[in-house]
C-alpha cells in the first residue's frame, strides 16, 4: 500500500485537512500583507521643496503665493516636486518689475508633503525622493533579496530537520525582526530590519503550501491547491483594511504582522508531514500522525491493519540516512531539465506580479481603490482556475496564463493615461491572469519535484522567483530612459516564460514522486 492510496483511505480531505488549512492560513494572511506593504508603507505624496522667508516682501506672501513665487510650475502646472528658483520671481506681483533671470536648482531647505492621504511614509520619514526616490525603490528591492536568499534556506533545513519545527522558526524570526524594523532610527537600520524579515517569511511562504499538498490525496490536489492561494487573497483585504485605518508606516508593520501571535499560539495543534517522515525513515513519527488523521476522518478501521513497519516498506525511499541539497535538483537529466524550466516560469511569474501589484498609483485611481480592486477580482478567478485546473490541465493553464498577462500589458502600451477607465480595466485583467499564473505555479510545482528534494526544490524557485520580485520595483526606474521601457520589459518576460512553461510535463490526475528515481523514469 503506497502512501497516496493509504491517505486516500482515511480521507484525503477531510476534518484534518481543514484544520491543517485554517492553522496555516493564520500565518499565510500575514505574506501579502508585507510582501505588499511598500505599496503604502513607501507611498509617495504629493510635495514640493520647502520655501523659506528671505526677511523680505516674501514675508507678507500666503503660503499659496510663496509656492507660486518660489517654485517652477511643471509640466500639468503643478509645483514642482524637485526644483526651487534661487530668487522668488516677484515680477508675478502687479507693479513689480525685475530683470533677474529664474535660475533653478534642486531642493536646499527640505521638502513639505501633502499630509492628505498619509501621515507618515517612508518617503516623508526620511526624504527618499527627487535624487533620492531610488532608496525608497531598494527597501522593497532589499526585502525581496531577504526573501530570495530565504527561500532555499528554509528548503534545504526543512528537507533536512522537517516543516513543523522551521515553520515556528519562521513565525518567530518574522515577529521579530518586523518589530525591530517598525521602530528602526536610521533608514540602514529599516532597510537591514527588512532584509531579515523576507528572509524569515519566505519560510513561511515555501514550507506552508508544501506541508498542505503532502498532507491532501490525489483527487483533492487541486482543490487544496486553490483553497491554500485564497490565504492571499483574505491578505489582501485584510492589508487594503488595515492601510486605509492606519496611516502611519510604523504601526502599519506592527499590524500587519499581528497575525503571527495567532500563528504561534496554534502551531502546537499543526502536524508534521507524514511523507517527509517516511522519507526520511521517521516511521513511528509518520505512524502517530497518519493515525491522528484517521481517528480525526472517522477512519481508524483502516489504521487497525497498519504498522510502522508497512510504512516503512511503502515509503520506496533509497536509504533513510541519504540526504538531499539543492545540487540535487541539478544531477540527473530530466530533473535538472525540470528545474531549469521552473526556474524561468517563476522567474517570469513573480516578475510580471509584482510589476502590476507594486504600480497601484499609476491608473488613475485612488491607491486604496486600486488594491480593494486588484485583491476583489483574484476571488472569481481563483474559482476559474480551480475548474480549469480539475478538467484540462496545470501545463496549459500556466501557459495560458502567463501569456495572457502578456498581452494585457502589450495593449495597455498602446492606451493613453488620460483614459485610466480602460488602462484600469486592462491592468486589473492582466493583474487576475498573473494571479492564476501564481496560483497554478504554486500547486504545479509541488506536484513536479519529489517528496526527498521537495522543499529544496520549492527553494530554489522561489529563490528564483524573488529575484525576479527584487528587479521588478526597480524596473520602474527605466522609465526616465524611455516612458514605456518598464511595460515593454515586463510584457517580454511574461511572454518568454509562458513559452518556457510549455517545455513542462503535465500532472493532472498523477501520483506525488516520491524519489528522484520516479522522475527519471516515464511519468
Amino acid at each position: 500500500m503506497n502512501f497516496d492510496r493509504l491517505l486516500s483511505e482515511i480521507n484525503g480531505f477531510g476534518k484534518f485537512q481543514t484544520q491543517l488549512v485554517l492553522i496555516q492560513a493564520l500565518s499565510r494572511v500575514s505574506l501579502p500583507c508585507h510582501f505588499l506593504l511598500n505599496n503604502f508603507m513607501a507611498a509617495v505624496p504629493d510635495h514640493h521643496c520647502n520655501v523659506l522667508d528671505d526677511g523680505g516682501l516674501f514675508g507678507n506672501l500666503t503660503q499659496e503665493q510663496k509656492v507660486s513665487f518660489g517654485i517652477p510650475a511643471g509640466p500639468d502646472g503643478t509645483p514642482s516636486s524637485c526644483l526651487i528658483f534661487t530668487k522668488p520671481q516677484y515680477e508675478h506681483l502687479a507693479g513689480f518689475n525685475s530683470s533677474d533671470e529664474a535660475f533653478t536648482v534642486q531642493c536646499q531647505n527640505g521638502w513639505v508633503y501633502d499630509n492628505g492621504t498619509y501621515k507618515s511614509t517612508l518617503a516623508t520619514e526620511w526624504d527618499l525622493v527627487c535624487s533620492r526616490k531610488w532608496m525608497n525603490k531598494a527597501t522593497a528591492t532589499i526585502f525581496f533579496i531577504g526573501v530570495m536568499l530565504g527561500a532555499p534556506l528554509f528548503g534545504f533545513l526543512s528537507d533536512r530537520f522537517g516543516r513543523r519545527p522551521l515553520l515556528l522558526v519562521s513565525y518567530l524570526g518574522t515577529m521579530i525582526f518586523a518589530v525591530f524594523s517598525a521602530f528602526s532610527s536610521s533608514y540602514v537600520m529599516f532597510t537591514i530590519m527588512r532584509f531579515f524579515t523576507g528572509m524569515a517569511l519566505a519560510g513561511i511562504s515555501i514550507i506552508s503550501i508544501a506541508l498542505n499538498v503532502e498532507w491532501f490525496g490525489i483527487e483533492h490536489r487541486t482543490f487544496s491547491g486553490v483553497i491554500i492561494s485564497l490565504d492571499w487573497t483574505i491578505g489582501n483585504f485584510l492589508l487594503v483594511g488595515i492601510a486605509y485605518f492606519i496611516k502611519d508606516w510604523r504601526m502599519l508593520i506592527l499590524a500587519v504582522t499581528s497575525p503571527l501571535i495567532l500563528a504561534v499560539i496554534a502551531w502546537r495543534w499543526l502536524p508534521e508531514s507524514a511523507r517527509w517522515l517516511l522519507a526520511n525513515g521517521k516511521t513511528d513519527a509518520a505512524h502517530y500522525y497518519i493515525t491522528q488523521c484517521a481517528k480525526t476522518n472517522n477512519r481508524t478501521k483502516v489504521m487497525a491493519t497498519v504498522t510502522p513497519a508497512d510504512l516503512l516498506q511503502s515509503a520506496q525511499v533509497e536509504n533513510r540516512e541519504n540526504k538531499y541539497s539543492i545540487v540535487d535538483l541539478f544531477k540527473t537529466p530530466n530533473i535538472r531539465k525540470l528545474s531549469i524550466c521552473l526556474g524561468i516560469v517563476w522567474f517570469g511569474v513573480a516578475f510580471t506580479y509584482y510589476g502590476i501589484s507594486l504600480n497601484i498609483i499609476g491608473f488613475g485611481l485612488n491607491p486604496y481603490l486600486t488594491q480593494f480592486i486588484f485583491a476583489s477580482i483574484e476571488m472569481p478567478m481563483k474559482i476559474g482556475v480551480y475548474f480549469y485546473l480539475e478538467k484540462i490541465g496545470r501545463r496549459s493553464g500556466e501557459v495560458g496564463a502567463l501569456l495572457s498577462t502578456g498581452l494585457c500589458l502589450f495593449i495597455n502600451l498602446f492606451v493613453a493615461k488620460d483614459k485610466w477607465i480602460v488602462r484600469t480595466v486592462v491592468a486589473v485583467l492582466g493583474k487576475s491572469l498573473s494571479e492564476a499564473s501564481f496560483t497554478i505555479a504554486f500547486l504545479y510545482t509541488t506536484e513536479l519535484f519529489p517528496t526527498v528534494v521537495r522543499q529544496n526544490g520549492l527553494g530554489f524557485t522561489s529563490f528564483i522567483a524573488r529575484l525576479g520580485v527584487s528587479i521588478s520595483p526597480l524596473i520602474m526606474l527605466l522609465e526616465d530612459v524611455w516612458h514605456l521601457l518598464p511595460a515593454v520589459t515586463y510584457c517580454a518576460v511574461a511572454v518568454g516564460s509562458g513559452l518556457v512553461a510549455s517545455l513542462l510535463p503535465e500532472t493532472l490526475n498523477t501520483r506525488l514522486p516520491e524519489s528522484i528515481e520516479d522522475i527519471e523514469k516515464t511519468r
